[in-house]
């Protein structure tokens, strides 16, 4: 190990490594759960990655890439492994307002890249809680979602090119710049939503949007669950293709990020069982204004929402969605255990109420917080009041919020990624025949199992292999 630490030092150069304490202390930042690694790499340049990579790829060393540190299924888990940096390699390259890209180092904080792109009158349209942390190698590892998905999609819909070091170290640069291009096998599309199992994303094109020029918010209550869906679709007929967020929480969690120690303010009276915070963006201000009140009016006037107060200026809107992002007083209801799920609305509602039953019945003292982006299918599932903490624990709760998911053809994951504290729940929502594909490509790309060892698939024991 000494000798590859020196080769590695030699390779990127005094400022590249970091020993010691100084890497123990770069594994505190986040909210990950990044253990002790052995060194922290920082390349400065696809080329720095390369030559580390080859450099432990020789050495058969494992290397788990990092970008903001803020995932929440244990991806970035580096205990006694090398993890690679990608912090210095944050410039942003281009951006071609015109064409309609822009070319970025995986290192980029999301926000820096969105404030950048507002700058020259464009959009990029990918936003969630951890805009500020949050790199653009990490989105693309994970394939991330966020708050707008509902019109512009994940990130695989906004990223046109990529380019990616593999675990020997080949660079491959598959920096497409086009919409359309059927030249044989979209190869980027093997480093999205794969968690650098695959390779390390070093640099991407991403596709910009035009930048709204309105914006009109609206926090909504509404008294049923079937109205939801109705009062969605009545969205998106209305609003003619500009709806471009639908985040819904249970009354539970709107109480909970409106009253104390929460610094946000209830736009609407508690004692309804749903919130809805909904928002257009568009082209037109006073068109779209009109038009947005006018669908709030039909939905009031059809039954579909009981109550609604829309944001009349920017601060406004500001606050609502300061609500929705305040997810951190959920801690509140410590010990709490967080899920990532995806389902069709029509089995949101007996979903969640078979969650309810079956943590009633082991923990009756039990708190859940649920609330997410229900026009895409993607609700985030929030146990606490747990008598404790623990493995144990865990899979009890585990058992009972994916059981339930499992019956009705869910997602354990639809936008954190698997990483580490999902692995064993894969094949519930992967076919065996998908997951065995899944190790070919492992076993193609990266044969020494050097990138994020032990992440998303379960390691093939020798016994395993011989049963195959």
């Amino acid at each position: 190990m000494d000798d590859l630490i020196a080769k590695l030092k030699a390779a990127l150069g005094p400022s590249g490594v970091l020993e010691g304490q100084d890497a123990i202390d770069k594994a505190q930042g986040g909210w990950s759960k990044l253990g002790t690694p052995r060194a922290v790499l920082r390349p400065a340049s696809t080329e720095d990655v390369s030559k580390a990579l080859k450099l432990c790829h020789a050495a058969g060393e494992g290397v788990v890439p990092w970008g903001g540190k803020t995932g929440l299924v244990e991806g970035g888990e580096a205990d006694g492994h090398i993890a690679l940096s990608l912090e210095r390699m944050n410039k942003i390259e281009e951006i071609d307002v015109a064409g309609g890209t822009a070319t970025v180092q995986a290192g980029c904080v999301l926000q820096s890249v969105c404030e950048a792109v507002d700058a020259k009158g464009a959009l990029f349209p990918l936003d969630l809680g951890a805009r500020g942390s949050a790199t653009i190698g990490g989105n693309i590892s994970t394939n991330a979602g966020g708050n707008r998905v509902i019109r512009y999609g994940m990130m695989r819909d906004m990223v046109l090119g990529l380019e990616a070091v593999l675990a020997d170290g080949t660079v491959l640069s598959s920096m497409n710049h086009l919409i359309k291009n059927n030249a044989g096998y979209d190869l980027k599309q093997l480093f999205l939503g794969s968690e650098g199992t695959l390779g390390v994303v070093t640099r991407a094109v991403l596709r910009l949007r035009p930048k709204p020029l309105s914006q009109d918010t609206a926090f909504v209550a509404v008294e049923d669950f079937a109205q939801l869906p109705k009062f969605l679709r009545h969205m998106e007929r209305a609003l003619g293709g500009t709806l471009s967020a639908f985040e819904v929480m249970w009354a539970d969690f709107y109480k909970l990020i409106t009253s104390e120690p929460a610094k946000g303010k209830a736009p609407l009276e508690y004692g309804h069982p749903y919130y809805v915070l909904v928002e257009s963006m568009g082209g037109d201000p006073d068109e779209d204004s009109a038009r947005f009140e006018k669908a709030l009016m039909a939905a009031l006037d059809a039954g579909e929402v009981s109550d609604a107060v829309i944001a009349k200026n920017q601060a406004e809107r500001d606050a609502m969605w300061g609500l929705r992002d305040d997810v951190g007083q959920v801690a509140r209801n410590w010990p709490i255990f967080t899920f990532d799920v995806s389902l069709k609305i029509a089995d949101m509602e007996s979903y969640i109420a078979e969650v309810r039953e079956g943590l009633a019945a082991k923990w009756p003292a039990h708190t859940l917080m649920v609330f997410g982006h229900l026009g895409d299918g993607n609700l985030h599932v929030i146990p606490g009041t747990i008598s404790e903490h623990t493995p144990e624990s865990r899979k009890a709760v585990e058992t009972i919020v994916y059981s339930a998911l499992r019956k009705r053809g869910g997602s354990v994951s639809a936008e954190h990624g698997i990483g580490l504290e999902k692995r064993p729940y894969l094949g519930w929502s992967r076919s065996p025949e998908e997951v065995a594909l899944m190790r070919v490509l492992k076993a193609a790309l990266d044969p020494k199992n050097i990138l994020n060892p032990g992440k998303v698939l379960e390691p093939v024991t020798p016994h395993a292999k011989a049963a195959e």
